[in-house]
């Protein structure tokens, strides 16, 4: 396993942080700009699965008439989608979406619709480049070598950019996160990162909610798996060869508990098994379908494609509270301990470790019902126990979903770290509060900052597990999931 230089981190000053050389006149990206306009790329057809140039693709409706938009795929097969504003600030912004997705090959609808849910960025004259990532299913690691691959593709067609910025949602959170720590060190490669709504406890940590989801429901519900069905541990997720469909997932959470009906259809049984499992687990009844089948559809993923059906979840010594009957549960739940080399793995591959050497901003929904806002205190102590704290401003905003924040928080955040990077005036998250309105003339979709917000504890939210050694480990050869 190639290792890095420990990075070095920049001082706390308000001197500019430009890097030597890269400094971009304004000049210099329009001209840049008009030339990419004019000029559309004729490329050769190729095999469907042979690495692709960027090629001229059609922009977003959003982005008619104002960008010129490519397609590609890279040397491992992640299809990409690259976009360049006609009045280019000459900046780039590389995103890293979230999921993961669970089908086999690179999907090029999926960074061609990043592009446009993220339009905004280009709208602020920033360059656009994300990653459909070469496969499905889970990696962490690998997601955020095909995220730097396309800043590679990026600069390799059309110039090194002035600035580059990274900037992940979701998981996609995770990612760019990653990315930063394993290739943000290299000189010149980017100069901040922005973080929205970000699963930022690694995977050893983010998980634990859905772990206890998984044994929580099965206890109070019993039909996941039926007891006609064939067993096997929870840990699983699913069995390997089930033909199991996110429907027929669905039609078993609503025989247990209603959850998509009215209060007034359910039956007794029902309403109790569905105030049980929220009690217990803290998810909002909402989410609880999309979690249930993260802790089906990817827990398989992870345990039986990735890590060769070891097991790296564990609820060894959890008391579980807030049912009905509390001792009854804990005494009926399934228990499980983590193999050590599975638990290792997946914190290898996703866990972090705050050793960032760039500015990081991010951004959270305060109600975000999938990736709990609890996630940012998982960050910032990750961050802190780095001795990196002071790269790190957090905002939260009174918002409740997790896909997607207002378009004005998006551009004011973009605006906070750019200036950041190129002068060393840190946001502040009443700064970013105050700038949000003029901004949202443009955009029309709300600010809903919270300055005064500050996230409990990640264990206030999730009992803790053990952690893992990510520095011992990336010494060792086969660790963490393969590409």
């Amino acid at each position: 396993m190639q290792q890095h230089p420990t990075p070095r981190v920049p001082a706390r000053t308000t001197a500019p942080l430009y890097r030597r050389g890269r400094r971009r006149s304004a000049l210099v990206a329009a001209l840049l700009a008009t030339a990419l306009l004019t000029t559309a790329a004729h490329a050769p057809a190729v095999r469907a699965d042979a690495p692709a140039a960027p090629t001229a693709a059609d922009c977003p409706s959003a982005l008619a008439g104002k960008a010129r938009c490519y397609t590609g795929r890279d040397t491992q097969g992640a299809h990409y989608a690259i976009a360049v504003p006609a009045r280019w600030n000459g900046s780039l912004v590389v995103h890293a979406h979230g999921g993961p997705d669970l089908g086999e090959a690179s999907d090029p609808a999926r960074s061609t619709g990043d592009l446009e849910r993220w339009a905004v960025m280009v709208k602020e004259g920033y360059a656009w480049a994300g990653s459909s990532y070469r496969r499905g299913g889970y990696g962490t690691r690998m997601a955020a070598a095909d995220t730097e691959s396309v800043r590679r593709v990026f600069a390799d067609r059309f110039g090194t950019p002035g600035r580059t910025y990274l900037h992940g949602q979701s998981w996609g959170g995770n990612v760019a996160a990653k990315v930063a720590e394993t290739y943000g060190r290299a000189p010149g490669a980017y100069d901040g990162v922005l973080l929205t709504n970000g699963v930022l406890g690694g995977g050893s940590r983010g998980y634990d909610y859905r772990v206890d989801l998984r044994v929580v429901y099965q206890y109070y519900c019993g039909n996941h798996p039926r007891p006609t069905e064939p067993r096997y541990p929870l840990w699983q997720g699913l069995r390997p060869d089930s033909t199991m469909t996110a429907a027929g997932l669905r039609s078993r959470l609503r025989e247990c508990t209603g959850f998509d009906t009215e209060p007034a259809a359910r039956t007794p049984l029902q309403q109790r098994n569905l105030d049980d499992i929220l009690a217990v687990t803290g998810i909002p009844e909402r989410a609880l379908e999309s979690h249930l089948r993260f802790a089906t559809f990817t827990f398989r993923d992870i345990v039986s494609t990735r890590l060769g059906g070891r097991n790296p979840f564990s609820n060894r010594g959890v008391r579980y509270a807030g049912s009905h009957d509390d001792r009854a549960l804990n005494a009926g739940v399934e228990r499980f301990a983590a193999d050590p080399s599975a638990r290792r793995d997946l914190s290898f591959d996703s866990d972090l470790t705050g050793k960032v050497a760039l500015p990081v901003l991010t951004l959270h929904a305060i109600d975000d019902p999938t990736a709990f806002v609890e996630h940012e205190s998982a960050y910032r102590s990750t961050l802190r126990g780095a001795g990196r704290a002071h790269l790190l401003v957090q905002s939260f905003t009174r918002e409740s979903e997790h896909s997607g924040l207002s378009d004005a928080e998006y551009a004011t955040s973009i605006a906070a770290l750019d200036r950041w990077a190129r002068t060393g005036h840190r946001p502040t998250p009443r700064s970013l509060a105050a700038a949000c309105p003029a901004v949202d003339r443009a955009y029309g979709t709300g600010c809903f900052y919270d300055p005064a917000f500050t996230p409990a504890p990640y264990a206030s939210r999730v009992l803790p597990r053990p952690g893992g050694q990510e520095r011992a480990w990336s010494r060792i050869d086969e660790v963490g999931i393969a590409p």
